[in-house]
């Protein structure tokens, strides 16, 4: 019997914003038996029939969402500036919460956000859904039964062009201060794999473009870090060209590259080329996975104890300190270490 099947009832959930990606969200969660999302608070009346489509209550008041017994769970697909004030109220409300990335724009507001969460006894969840990817389940397998023998190196890039000529007072530009636009468009995603797969990043060297002339905001993104471990590893991102998504590994027995086929939204395929010193290569295509509903779900799952959630609150505030690093280096053109940002203390 599968976890779904063996559950009382759904988790009931709302969720607050109701744009592309909130719209996305209701869209990939309807005929779930984990996670009903039954209410959505939208920022005008206008948005009443899009809720009304995807079966959910519509409401423009996010108190009386809060005070709703029935309500388990809070989604949040609103604007990134919003997002850590949002889950101190959303905790405070006795709520659990799930927080589309990035959960913050600076480390001491994502502190406040998990104290809250802890002092409140909610658990928080992160839009980070390219953990549950079929690949990168596989890739997981590898590094855990020894299959590269030492991590030397990593690479990743995750492109498109979802976002080009978004203009420049677009809240995804305007209000998120510092933080390029390349970096919480899709770079975090990517760091957020680095720092799940191979360990903690101690320094970062950013080295941002803007290509397309009069956006007035950095469209492409490259970036150096240096892991804990001693491993180096590269990231980059571009905002400008078709979709485009690589993860490879180096190792000293071995490595493997993981190509995507499709944009997350799409759930598309995957292909994972893996070669060790004795044997090699061999590629294996991977079925695509709706991996948001699968993050959902199972954040769902880990709130009455039926699944595990793999993320830390080390991972989840170490992502932002990343994030932050990639910004100080732009500005300042230079490596920034992460306890500059981070110093080590407990959370």
């Amino acid at each position: 019997m599968s976890p779904s099947t063996a559950r009382t009832r759904a988790t009931k959930a709302a969720i607050v914003g109701l744009g592309w990606w909130g719209q996305h969200i209701l869209r990939q969660t309807i005929g779930s038996d984990v996670i009903h999302i039954v209410q959505a608070v939208g920022s005008r009346d206008e948005q009443r029939a899009l809720a009304g489509k995807y079966g959910a209550d519509f409401t423009t008041d996010l108190a009386r969402v809060l005070a709703d017994p029935s309500i388990d769970l809070v989604i949040l697909a609103t604007p990134h500036s919003l997002h850590a004030r949002q889950i101190v109220t959303v905790a405070h409300a006795g709520k659990h919460v799930f927080c589309e990335k990035p959960i913050g724009l600076d480390v001491t507001e994502v502190r406040r956000a998990l104290d809250a969460c802890r002092a409140t006894g909610v658990r928080l969840g992160v839009g980070h859904e390219r953990r549950f990817e079929p690949a990168i389940d596989e890739l997981r397998k590898l590094l855990a039964d020894g299959f590269f023998g030492t991590i030397m190196h990593v690479e990743a890039c995750f492109h498109h062009d979802k976002l080009r000529g978004i203009a420049g007072g677009n809240w995804r530009v305007s209000a998120q201060g510092e933080v390029p636009l390349a970096m919480t468009a899709t770079g975090i995603h990517l760091t957020d794999l680095f720092l799940d797969l191979f360990g903690p990043v101690e320094t970062v060297t950013a080295f941002p473009a803007t290509r397309i002339e009069n956006t007035g905001y950095a469209d492409t993104v490259s970036v150096h870090v240096g892991f804990a471990s001693k491993a180096t590893g590269y990231f980059s991102t571009v905002l400008a060209t078709p979709f485009y998504s690589r993860l490879a590994v180096f190792g000293s027995e071995g490595w493997a590259e993981v190509r995507d086929a499709s944009h997350p939204d799409q759930s598309g395929p995957s292909t994972l080329t893996a070669q060790r010193r004795a044997f090699g290569p061999i590629v294996t295509t991977l079925p695509g996975k709706d991996a948001v509903r699968a993050n959902l779900e199972r954040f769902a799952l880990s709130l009455g104890g039926e699944a595990s959630y793999p993320f830390t609150e080390e991972q989840i505030l170490g992502n932002i300190a990343v994030m932050v690093a990639v910004s100080r280096s732009i500005l300042d053109g230079r490596t920034v270490p992460i306890a500059e940002i981070l110093p080590r203390s407990p959370i």
